[in-house]
């Protein structure tokens, strides 16, 4: 039946190669399969046919059975408009069309039966339907039949050439037609039986044409049930094979080099949560398997130290280690930060960017392939092939959804052996999407601040308070504090009434005027090394005040720096949103974020900004971002590699489901890791058909 399916969509009955160039372009249904798994976004109950007689405007949508009395063009230009008149037993109403015209009145005849559907409106006396769905009552009768009808998405392109979603709805019915009896199934039927799942053809006949509200919610529940189930069963066999066939390097000791650090550099007490993140890396790499670990923890929580230290264990068991970062800035700090904490140290540590000179560049390479370069921190340049390490045993990639996946498979590659991976991110990532997206990953977290942070102060004034924050602007800058202010655009935008940073730079300057305030300004259409040399005046504090975009959103690290202002905060997601706070708090002193924003707000935007102000909790935050905006949006989903997309799953609202069938997946594996038996074949066949990738991206995140 599969081949069946994947017949290109041209060929179905009602299509043709002219829809069949649109249903591609439009909504990527390519085949009979793709149409298949079009479900419907919203359905509307049609069991009941009202009269005339019984209409009123507080009905949504109604449909009425009666026959076409008369048609009538009237107006011109854009108010041209088809008017027909239809009757039934009970009275007159009328179904008026703006587009369309001559086709309409060429396609419906006089005094033939008709079901009409569609919103009424009234007007002068009389009820109308504009735009009504028309379908002829001799062909309704010989259509599957649902109590429910099917919305589908569509687009302009496709209502303009009369693909609607009642169109698109034939076209599925002509499809299921043709499936009769003819659905495989692709759950074992145990499996089926013990967890109540109807059969895969009844759910997808109940999702198309639902036979009753009960139907609808089995078929629904199904159809989520299979995506998320092969998803997770897909993730957690890769991680089981990746554990029990990958050999690692056996990191066995602890030497001098993580003993010199721990007893004389080491600057604080380390928290309780970065000892049992360390602990869980230890007993990764001298597991004898390869490491795959996600590091989270909000900005300032210390896994920068986290990550060298476990670098320091691959130097202690003669490896090398290396760190990539997604821009020069956030190199440059790394290198910055870990040559301090390595001061006096006997470790050798280089930065490799396409900043870094030709001279050094050579040195660098040289100096990989001998071994004697210890500790490689860096950007993309990491990749280039001609940097070869001699032997490389930690790859620790930081922020690693601004790295495509085939860029860290290369980094993956340039070992005989695969190193172990440490992926760092700032970005608190939901529950549900990290077992969804780095389900295959083993996750450590670090959830509490080093000790003497104050938690960040977060404030939301309106534009009329701009003097009200001029003020406390100026009293932090008296006390010796450093300023952010941030703006989301560069130059004003005629559509969108945002801040903008060239007028803000401008009114910044008057209020806080030279000698006494000196003020710099960062943007991303600066050349890189103006950039660098406006912020190494705001980080050696030559500048009281930095203007910028976000281009400072990661990666600058200034502990005088207490207050953040966001200009036009409803312009930024609540992702950015935190990731900005997280640039101020760094030092001992009690630091604010204060949100700017107009009157006019959304819904939406004041949700967000009520909660920046109601938490600092990161995790928090992302688990609310991914319920306003859905995990389509949600930074990095797209670089993740999964192996198809959500047809009817929601990562935002399926939450318990995720974690239950991934249950189911785990019990299945743990009892048949590779799919052996003969109960699990259905499944083995299902998965091989999703795993058509050709790098196995589950060692290398």
């Amino acid at each position: 039946m599969s081949d069946y399916l994947q017949q290109e969509i041209k060929f179905l009955s009602g299509v043709g190669p002219k829809r069949a160039e649109l249903l591609n372009k439009e909504l990527q249904v390519y085949t009979f399969e793709d149409l298949l798994y079009y479900f419907p976004y919203k359905y509307i109950d049609k069991s009941k046919l009202y009269t005339i007689s019984e209409l009123n405007t507080e009905l949504p949508y109604i449909q009425i059975q009666g026959k076409i009395i008369g048609f009538q063009t009237i107006g011109g230009g854009n108010k041209k408009r088809l008017v027909a008149q239809f009757a039934d037993n009970t009275g007159k109403m009328e179904l008026i069309w703006f587009k369309g015209l001559a086709y309409i009145q060429k396609s419906l005849q006089m005094n033939h039966e008709y079901i009409v559907f569609g919103k009424p409106a009234y007007f002068s006396g009389k009820y109308s339907i504009i735009h009504p769905e028309v379908e002829s009552a001799a062909k309704n009768e010989n259509a599957i039949q649902a109590s429910l009808q099917a919305h589908y998405n569509t687009s302009e392109k496709l209502k303009n050439n009369f693909l609607t979603s009642r169109a698109i709805s034939k076209l599925i019915n002509n499809l299921m037609i043709s499936l009769v009896g003819k659905i495989d199934e692709t759950l074992p039927y145990e499996l089926m039986k013990k967890y109540k799942l109807i059969s895969l053809g009844e759910a997808l006949f109940n999702i198309h044409f639902p036979q009753s509200t009960e139907l609808l919610k089995n078929a629904t529940y199904r159809l989520k049930f299979e995506e998320l189930f092969y998803i997770q069963l897909n993730i957690l066999q890769r991680k089981t094979i990746r554990t029990h066939k990958s050999n690692g390097l056996v990191f066995s000791k602890v030497g001098d080099y993580l003993n010199l650090f721990y007893k004389n550099n080491l600057p604080f007490e380390l928290t309780d949560a970065q000892k049992r993140v360390l602990k869980e890396i230890r007993k990764d790499i001298g597991s004898g398997k390869q490491m795959n670990r996600l590091l989270q923890g909000d900005v300032g929580s210390g896994k920068t130290l986290v990550a060298m230290m476990s670098m320091l264990i691959a130097l202690d068991n003669g490896y090398q280690a290396c760190i990539m970062a997604p821009t020069e800035i956030l190199a440059n700090q790394h290198f910055e930060t870990i040559k301090n904490f390595l001061k006096d140290l006997p470790v050798t540590i280089s930065l490799l960017s396409g900043s870094t000179k030709t001279s050094a560049r050579r040195e660098i390479h040289k100096d990989l392939i001998s071994g004697q370069l210890q500790i490689l921190i860096g950007t993309h340049a990491l990749i280039e092939d001609a940097v070869k390490f001699k032997n490389v045993g930690l790859v620790v990639i930081d922020e690693q959804h601004k790295f495509g996946v085939a860029q860290r498979a290369k980094l993956w590659k340039k070992n005989l052996h695969p190193p172990h991976i440490l992926v760092m991110t700032a970005t608190p990532i939901p529950r549900t999407l990290a077992m969804t997206i780095y389900g295959d990953l083993d996750v450590s977290v670090i959830d509490e601040l080093p000790p003497g942070r104050k938690p960040i102060q977060t404030i939301h004034l309106y534009d009329s308070k701009r003097l009200r924050m001029f003020g406390f602007i100026s009293q932090q800058i008296e006390e010796g504090r450093q300023i952010y202010i941030v703006y989301p655009l560069i130059k004003e935008s005629e559509k969108m009434d945002y801040k903008d940073l060239e007028d803000g730079y401008e009114s910044i300057s008057r209020a806080f005027p030279p000698p006494k305030y000196a003020v710099s300004i960062v943007h991303g259409q600066m050349k890189p090394e103006e950039k660098e040399a406006a912020m190494n005046l705001f980080v050696r504090g030559q500048t009281h005040i930095m203007v910028a975009t976000t281009v400072i959103e990661v990666g600058v690290n200034v502990q005088n720096a207490s207050v953040m202002v966001i200009e036009s905060a409803e312009r930024f997601g609540l992702s950015q949103l935190h990731q900005l706070r997280g640039r101020v708090g760094r030092g001992a002193d009690q630091s604010y974020c204060i949100l700017m924003s107009s009157y006019k707000l959304s819904n939406e935007a004041r949700k967000r900004i009520e909660i920046m102000t109601s938490t600092n909790d990161g995790f928090e935050i992302a688990d609310a971002d991914l319920k306003l905006r859905g995990p389509g949006d949600m930074e990095g989903t797209q670089q993740s590699g999964l192996a198809f997309d959500l047809k009817i799953a929601n990562l935002a609202h399926d939450g318990q489901l995720i974690q239950y069938v991934r249950n189911i997946a785990e019990e299945i594996l743990d009892s048949d890791p590779m799919l052996e038996k003969q109960e699990n074949q259905i499944l083995a066949k299902k998965l091989k058909k999703i795993l058509h990738k050709k790098v196995d991206f589950s060692v290398i995140s």
